[in-house]
């Protein structure tokens, strides 16, 4: 029988793997990873979109202007 968690699976493991509390410099290293990561991630998904629809600075420039 499968319990379905109110956490997904990558909260589970982040409580798992930091269950001691961490100093403050650690910390705020440890979220500036986690927000590099999730930066690079949207960047890398945006380029693609960018790819697909051949967009460009001028498609920018347009968007502006609305």
């Amino acid at each position: 029988m499968l319990i379905e968690s109110p956490l997904s699976n990558v909260q589970l493991e982040l409580l798992r793997m930091f269950s001691h509390n961490l100093n403050d410099d650690d910390l705020t290293s440890l979220k500036r990873i986690l927000a590099n990561f999730f930066a690079e991630r949207a960047s890398d998904e945006m380029g693609k979109l960018w790819d697909e629809n051949g967009w460009s600075d001028e498609t920018m420039d347009k968007w502006l202007e609305s």
